[in-house]
């Protein structure tokens, strides 16, 4: 067997709170794969980051009396004791607010621009009048203008799946005064994503990659056939003042939405692993560059939960691609996990805290053994039940 070179990543947790279940599972997953690959005699690069822009980490940190910077650092020392207490074999932890993410950022932005892929125009969005500021799209809830669901966030619908402009929610309200928003207008900068040359990579690049078929076929939903475009909307990729996060390099007062900066995030792990000398220590002698190189023989892999499949198969390798980077060799996908059937979310404060899985003296063994049984090659919802425990 020829040996082969992986880069790995699992899905940055947001940097907000600690770890829930839904974390843990995600990572002992990749991670009893990546120790098979290694088993193998396979050279595994194994990295992972705090995902720590966006308003919702500037909200908590406001609501705490800290600052971004002071919330970020504590959560960022939790997730790195808790990884460990479940034995997961990350070869590097980092951030995205890094320098390594704002070069990667404003560098691919660059390369998106230069390739025509990226243009400004005016919007109207939503305004909380009480807080004075443009509401995020998780900062708005309403019902679900597809399936009529309600308490829906303003990006994507947790029962139907749909993603719609936050605009669309019939009876909107902010999450954070309950006050009904105002619409208003601001510039805004968008990545053609319905660009033909883009939308015609995608068609190719989902039919070759083997990804699941349930993820295949959800793709199928929002690429289309041969008709120009699809279903796809071009993707609005700044923010407004005030937001913590990367500032746009053309754009005063503007901001990349943090779902830009976020996959790169994987990207500056990576770097940052190899500008500290942990990938050569590995055996590893390529340069960062040369490792992510398209023509690199280097494999990607992403593990990510179901609800970011958009994220992480089409905007990502068509933001990969148009600027010229490589592409993911496949992206495994896996359900949420309930506990005694309701849904695991940290947002809500519902299910098992596995920090206090550990404080009270539970073996992490056991529980990696509990969900590798429970998990599959599917993209299917598992359950955590104490008695079957």
């Amino acid at each position: 067997m020829s040996r082969r070179t992986l880069f790995v990543t699992t899905a940055l947790p947001y940097a907000n709170g600690p770890f829930h279940l839904g974390h843990i599972m995600e990572y002992i997953q990749a991670d009893i794969w990546v120790r098979f690959q290694r088993m193998q005699g396979h050279a595994v690069h194994f990295v992972c980051a705090d995902d720590t822009h966006g308003a919702a980490i500037m909200l908590r940190a406001e609501a705490e009396g800290v600052s971004p910077e002071q919330l970020i650092g504590s959560v960022s020392e939790s997730h790195r004791r808790d990884y460990q207490r479940f034995h997961v074999s990350f070869d590097n932890w980092y951030t995205t607010h890094s320098t390594e993410s704002v070069e990667l950022s404003q560098g691919i932005y660059r390369s998106l621009k230069a390739a025509g892929l990226i243009y400004a125009k005016p919007i109207e969005q939503f305004f909380d009048p009480v807080k004075n500021m443009f509401l995020p799209d998780r900062y708005i809830k309403g019902e679900c203008p597809k399936c009529g669901t309600q308490d829906q966030y303003g990006d994507v619908c947790e029962n139907c799946g749909s993603t719609y402009a936050p605009t669309e929610l019939k009876n909107p309200y902010s999450v954070l005064t309950g006050a009904k928003p105002e619409l208003r207008r601001s510039e805004h900068i968008f990545f053609r994503l319905s660009d033909p040359k883009v939308v015609a990579f995608l068609r190719e690049w989902t039919s070759v990659t083997p990804l699941q078929p349930e993820v295949k076929n959800k793709i199928a939903e929002w690429v289309g056939g041969n008709e120009a475009g699809g279903k796809l909307a071009d993707w609005d990729i700044s923010r407004d003042a005030p937001y913590f996060g990367i500032e746009i390099p053309d754009a005063p007062g503007k901001y990349f939405y943090v779902w830009l900066d976020a996959p790169i995030g994987y990207l500056a792990s990576l770097k940052n692993y190899f500008d500290i000398g942990k990938a050569r220590a590995n055996g590893e002698a390529r340069s960062f560059e040369e490792f992510i190189a398209p023509t690199s023989s280097v494999e990607q892999y992403h593990f990510i939960g179901k609800d970011i499949v958009y994220h992480h198969t089409l905007f990502w390798p068509a933001m990969l691609k148009s600027a010229q980077r490589k592409l993911p060799n496949n992206v495994y996908v896996h359900g949420f996990i309930a506990v005694s059937g309701e849904k695991m979310s940290k947002s809500r404060g519902t299910g098992i805290s596995p920090q206090r899985y550990l404080d009270v003296g539970m073996n992490p063994e056991w529980l990696r053994y509990y969900i590798a049984a429970k998990l599959n090659d599917k993209v299917e919802d598992i359950d955590f039940n104490p008695d079957d425990f």
